[in-house]
């Protein structure tokens, strides 16, 4: 399959899992969820070079554990798990391709202040509702995410960085809507961010170790 075709298959079966296909048997719409992520491996593959770098090799790995995440999450800290090493391995893939900006460097305050009050609403829910069991993973999830999204930053790559942010606006809005408040039409925005989060990772592939795509800043 040309690797051009594939961002549209992308593109077509996320929309069909998060718009067409109904949430039971619940086997049925877990099936449909892998899809688009598959391809996003696929994808991810295709966009590296025949002699992968190590970089290629996290990044893709993360990418597996993140499908890991993805079969498992109604198992919440599994999947909670799995994507945790998930976001582990992308940090080091993204470190490995660190190009130093003071501008981008200092953008670790924004991500740490959003950090703190997300993490500080959900563990005063948590604690609220009785799931104290979960507040120590969700504290190391907020703070290995939130230095995933820096070290995206500091490659100095547009794909990167965007997809890493649309990570943390995608989880963001799932653990509101699980532990703080409902949030409106929260199914589809987790997906369409989530989605588009890892195929800009994907995407990053190539240019990430070229050293094109970079942001001027």
């Amino acid at each position: 399959m040309p690797t051009n075709r594939l961002p549209m298959l992308i593109l077509v079966m996320s929309l069909l899992y998060i718009f067409i296909v109904p949430p039971e048997p619940f086997i049925f719409k877990l099936f449909f969820k892998l899809i688009p992520m598959t391809m996003i491996i696929l994808y991810a593959v295709r966009q590296s070079p025949k002699k992968k770098s190590l970089t290629h090799w996290l990044i893709i790995i993360g990418l597996f554990f993140s499908i890991i995440g993805d079969g498992t999450l109604h198992w919440f800290v599994v999947g909670l798990t799995a994507f945790l090493i998930g976001h582990l391995f992308y940090t080091v893939g993204f470190l490995t391709q660190w190009k130093f900006s003071m501008i981008r460097f200092g953008m670790i305050l924004p991500i740490g202040v959003y950090g703190f009050y997300i993490g500080r609403e959900l563990l005063a829910s948590l604690n609220s509702t009785g799931n104290e069991g979960l507040m120590i993973p969700v504290l190391l999830y907020i703070i290995t995410i939130s230095l995933m999204a820096w070290s995206a930053i500091m490659t100095g790559n547009k794909w990167a960085t965007l997809g890493s942010l649309l990570f943390v606006v995608s989880d963001s809005i799932l653990a509101w809507n699980m532990f703080v408040a409902p949030v409106n039409f929260s199914g589809e925005l987790i997906m369409i961010t989530y989605y588009s989060a890892q195929f800009l990772i994907a995407h990053s592939l190539w240019s990430i170790v070229k050293g094109s795509n970079r942001i001027v800043w």
